[in-house]
């Protein structure tokens, strides 16, 4: 299968994000009241959206988890959005496909203004045709959504020509939901099992394989 349009996600993905979010979770816990005993597995914040996080890992109220997301990007925004590092290889992986002739897009369920601030920083954003991100309400954060997003603006109408990089079962079960091919990366925060479940076309374990991956999909058609 040749590909044309890479869409990636962010945290876990090209980032990794993990100091700077657990830190942001814990505090908004504690501001919420939540013992520390219960506080565990915090990683599990990477990835899907906030509000939901909440709410289905704490079992929290709409209003409950509204206030929690508050809680969460008042320290993120000013201390854990740049608490992160780019991963080893992914400058010139990007270099790469930009010079293979692929368009390269994001497509994170944070929000876009955290998104684009955080490519600012490692210097990539120019690397990318497209970029779709949620609201800073949690709106506009359903992964399948964000992805068709980023696929409009990409000007990308055949599906099959798109690919989605993911470190999580949520971004796969978005592409597989709309009929696009998948990567699962294993150097992120899920297993292989979570990837099989998700329906993942590929797996890889390292941005190294990601790269010949891509490579050599292409190189087959050619």
């Amino acid at each position: 299968m040749s590909y044309k349009y890479i869409l990636f996600d962010l945290d876990g993905t090209i980032i990794d994000s993990q100091p700077g979010v657990v830190k942001a979770a814990e505090f908004a816990l504690n501001k919420m009241g939540v013992p520390k005993t219960q506080i565990a597995d915090l990683e599990r914040f990477i990835g899907p959206p906030l509000k939901f996080s909440f709410k289905s890992f704490y079992s929290f109220s709409d209003e409950f988890a509204d206030k929690a997301v508050e809680y969460f990007r008042e320290y993120y925004r000013d201390k854990g959005i740049l608490d992160c590092t780019l991963y080893e290889g992914m400058v010139p992986l990007m270099q790469m496909l930009i010079q293979k002739g692929f368009y390269i897009a994001l497509a994170t369920s944070k929000p876009l203004v955290f998104a684009k601030r955080i490519l600012e920083r490692f210097e990539i954003i120019h690397y990318f045709d497209a970029i779709a991100g949620a609201n800073m309400d949690d709106s506009r954060s359903d992964k399948s959504e964000l992805i068709l997003q980023a696929c409009e603006e990409l000007n990308a109408r055949d599906l099959s020509q798109v690919i989605m990089i993911g470190d999580t079962k949520y971004d796969i079960e978005a592409a597989y939901k709309l009929g696009i091919d998948s990567i699962g990366v294993l150097y992120g925060y899920s297993t292989l099992e979570d990837f099989q479940k998700a329906g993942a076309t590929y797996v890889v374990n390292s941005v190294a394989e990601l790269a010949n991956l891509l490579i050599s999909l292409n190189d087959d058609e050619n």
